[in-house]
């Protein structure tokens, strides 16, 4: 795997084309294993041997990956994302309660006026840079960090920094002191978010999750709680962030398919669903592994390897999608859904949240400014730094022609 990351989608095809699972160098020199096929990659997120607590991780349990790995976080962080059995049911209990149809609902005229107001934004900055904003930095970005910090209860003076060690988390290209860094600052940080909330407790998330009782009479262990606020802010603001840059280059690089929403020929969420699957927000996710030797796609996947979900490769996979997966088309009506959100238990617990923020999101965007069009091509974009996240790191746009 490239640490410094890159477009996923040539070394995917490529890869497909030799079989749905494949063996692949982490950093450090860490072996491991990626499922790239759509069914394959269906059958193992729901596989019964299929674990994903670290303790499985053979290489690991063994002493052989240093404290400074970057992707080690991945691995031991205490949350929803690496429990198992009982403890994921109940860590996920808690927060699928933030996470109801109705309390999205609730989170959508907050979410819409902060759209608005970004916008108005986007109309001062292009004033003062020749027409021309970073659409990512102050738009994609701020507003699902507003909408899931604002969930959590986390005050605005932390945003900023909050994103940027969540940006270091999930590189793949930094060193062992950067990455030891990061997540104790992480830690020390929403530590602090934590006992403000315990001494001075609201109608939030994190309030809730501090008073939350099991029928046992347990609360979230204190790691489990500094765990689980950071998988909700990474995964809640990262992965929303990168599907809305990654829809507007789509949009603006297929205008027929812009022009079809707009027609009535199709909807925003036709839009956030297509690019979910062509340009998955998250290229690789770490890590699942075998807790016994597993036949996958054909593939032995040797017990206690770390895997990676191949979320990118599975959404433009020729043998689920048809052979025209490479194309974006918001029509497109394969009858096979795509798994960027995940499958089985360890489903995205903020799906319905990052849908509605993102038709939000690109509905106003468009209805404000109907010729918005990239400022640079599309191969002068830079590409982020991780084969996690999949996206770009900035996006300038001109607003108006």
């Amino acid at each position: 795997m490239d640490p410094a990351g890159g477009c996923p989608h040539a070394a995917n095809a490529r890869l497909l084309a030799r079989g749905p699972v494949a063996s692949v160098i982490l950093p450090g020199e860490v072996a491991g294993m990626a499922v790239l096929g759509h069914d394959a990659l269906k059958e193992f997120l729901s596989h019964p041997d299929v674990a994903k607590d670290a303790r499985h991780f053979a290489a690991l349990r063994s002493g052989e990956i240093d404290d400074g790995w970057p992707l080690r976080t991945f691995a031991t962080v205490q949350g929803m994302t690496t429990a198992d059995g009982a403890d994921h049911r109940r860590l996920r209990s808690l927060m699928n309660k933030a996470f109801t149809a109705r309390r999205v609902e609730e989170l959508r005229p907050r979410t819409e006026a902060l759209t608005a107001s970004l916008l108005d934004g986007l109309e001062s900055l292009a004033g003062t840079g020749g027409g021309v904003v970073d659409l990512r930095a102050h738009f994609a970005l701020p507003l699902p960090m507003g909408v899931i910090c604002e969930l959590l209860g986390v005050d605005a003076a932390f945003h900023d920094r909050l994103h940027e060690l969540s940006n270091r988390i999930v590189a793949t290209d930094i060193g062992p002191q950067e990455a030891r860094a990061a997540n104790r600052e992480m830690v020390e940080l929403l530590s602090a978010v934590a006992t403000a909330r315990a001494e001075s407790p609201g109608d939030d998330l994190t309030s809730a999750l501090i008073a939350a009782r099991e029928d046992g009479g347990d609360r979230l262990g204190p790691h489990e709680l500094i765990g689980t606020l950071m998988l909700t802010i990474i995964a809640g603001h990262e992965t929303t962030l990168n599907l809305i840059t990654n829809a507007v280059r789509a949009l603006c690089a297929h205008r027929d398919q812009l022009d079809l929403v707009r027609s009535g020929g199709a909807s925003w969420a036709d839009v956030v669903e297509e690019t979910l699957r062509w340009d998955s927000p998250v290229s690789y996710f770490p890590f699942r592994y075998p807790t016994r030797d597993l036949d996958i796609g054909g593939t032995v996947i040797p017990r206690g390897t770390p895997v990676l979900a191949g979320y990118s490769a599975a959404g433009r996979d020729p043998s689920a999608h048809g052979p025209d997966a490479g194309r974006f088309d918001i029509t497109r009506d394969s009858g096979v859904r795509h798994l960027s959100l995940g499958h089985g238990a360890h489903y995205c617990v903020g799906a319905q949240l990052a849908r509605m923020e993102g038709v939000t999101a690109l509905e106003q965007l468009f209805a404000r400014f109907p010729a918005l069009d990239l400022a640079v091509p599309e191969s002068e974009l830079p590409r982020h730094a991780s084969f996690v996240g999949n996206s770009v790191r900035r996006l300038p746009v001109r607003l108006r022609d």
